[in-house]
């Protein structure tokens, strides 16, 4: 109450009436005054407005990760659920997106640390801040053109680096400057190959990335766990192919989506996993699981790593609908957004390296399942047809299974069942 009134006489210009209560009085007016103000200003300041986010809950079994990159930094503003940063998991990439809109004030941790689920993150204060900075950020292009540029190397003729530095009247273009953290990292993927030169013998470390570490520990642990044996044999694509060439420009026109060969042998695995179900199993400490279901793992390579999207119920699904199905997987696949429920389960996996241009290959077992089925690149081979010397296009499909759980019999029956049901496509629409 004191300090309105001091602040009142001293609006007026009249003089305050003093004694040496008084001016004590007055002194410590003034006094509260500034430390209300003080406090007043501090409650305002960005530390006290921002919130901390945390890491995000990432899956039961994820409990850490690598904070890949910042797509943010301090300053920048966001919108609510914007990405602010991808942290990378030994399974999949994780998006951590703002919580509301506002600006980026401090992050909390550097690109390669390791962040634990709950670790906090970043600082963001919240609050409507583009509409703010645009009309700023637009008002030097206009008066740098209206700018009196000639008047100052009248005024200081010796200083001519003056004519070539404005940037120090107009403050915004530095600013703009700090907003361009894109172009420092180009160089950086452009360096390694530019240092090869013939002859050198420079070496390069690279951390591995926690999806390449999960990769060897389970392919090592396959190795390790199961008791692999591998049987091949040839198929004739001569009637999928002469199918694919008849319909595929119907269907694309259609349903939107191209038809391939995995469908194919997706459905002639399907098939066959009936008659054989040891291949659809798994083994759970002694016991057998036995499924009356098809959850198809599908082998996708990406930069990353390979990875093994789920399609589920594929014993279900026609030609049309598993190639969409895969379709969208494989997009998700390749740009880096798929997740754990997309690649959580499989009972039985098909890997095409054929795509690649490998001949043979025998693929390694995707534990806890018992099979894994190798396609490969088709060539054209002379074969015998009804005694006769025929050119016949050709592929070597591999079917790697557990010992534990297929004895050979039923592995090469399984085997043989797809590639009747390639080389007479009509069979499959003949079983239940």
């Amino acid at each position: 109450m004191f300090s309105k009134r001091v602040a009142a006489f001293a609006r007026s210009g009249r003089a305050f009436p003093l004694n040496s209560a008084g001016a004590l009085s007055v002194a410590r007016g003034w006094q509260m005054a500034t430390a209300q103000a003080c406090r007043a200003q501090f409650h305002t300041t960005h530390l006290l407005r921002a919130e901390t986010v945390k890491v995000p809950d990432m899956a039961e079994s994820i409990t850490e990760g690598t904070l890949k990159t910042w797509t943010k930094k301090v300053g920048d503003t966001v919108e609510a659920d914007e990405e602010v940063a991808t942290i990378e998991t030994d399974k999949i990439d994780v998006s951590v997106n703002a919580p509301m809109a506002g600006k980026i004030v401090e992050v909390l941790a550097s690109e390669e640390d390791t962040v634990s689920v709950g670790q906090d993150l970043f600082r963001i204060e919240p609050g409507e801040f583009a509409s703010e900075s645009k009309p700023e950020e637009s008002k030097p292009a206009q008066e740098e053109p209206s700018t009196p540029t000639p008047e100052k190397p009248a005024e200081k003729p010796a200083e001519k680096p003056a004519e070539t530095a404005p940037p120090a009247p107009s403050k915004p273009d530095a600013k703009k400057e700090t907003l361009k953290p894109v172009p420092p990292k180009e160089p950086k993927a452009s360096e390694a190959p530019k240092l090869r030169v013939p002859g050198s013998r420079e070496e390069t470390r690279v951390k591995m990335s926690r999806m390449r570490l999960r990769i060897s520990e389970r392919l090592k642990e396959s190795q390790n766990t199961a008791a692999f044996l591998t049987t091949f044999n040839e198929v004739d694509m001569s009637a999928l192919i002469d199918m694919r060439k008849r319909y595929k420009d119907s269907i694309l026109k259609e349903h939107d989506v191209k038809l391939g060969f995995m469908s194919a042998f997706a459905r002639a695995s399907c098939l066959a996993l009936k008659e054989i179900p040891a291949a659809n199993a798994s083994i759970e400490g002694d016991e057998v699981v036995y499924r009356d279901y098809v959850d198809l793992s599908v082998a996708v390579a990406t930069p990353k790593g390979l990875v093994t999207p789920v399609v589920r119920n594929a014993e279900s699904m026609s030609f049309i609908e598993f190639e969409k199905e895969l379709s969208n997987l494989g997009k998700k696949a390749r740009d880096g957004k798929l997740t754990l429920e997309d690649m959580a389960g499989g009972s039985f996996t098909i890997s095409n390296g054929g795509v690649f241009g490998s001949l043979y290959g025998t693929p390694i077992i995707n534990m806890p399942q018992a099979a894994v089925l190798g396609m490969h690149s088709v060539k054209d081979k002379p074969v015998v047809v009804d005694g006769q010397i025929v050119i016949r296009p050709i592929m070597v499909i591999a079917l790697t299974y557990d010992h534990r759980l297929l004895d050979g019999r039923e592995g090469v029956t399984f085997l043989v069942r797809v590639k009747e049901y390639i080389e007479d496509p009509r069979k499959m629409l003949l079983t239940a």
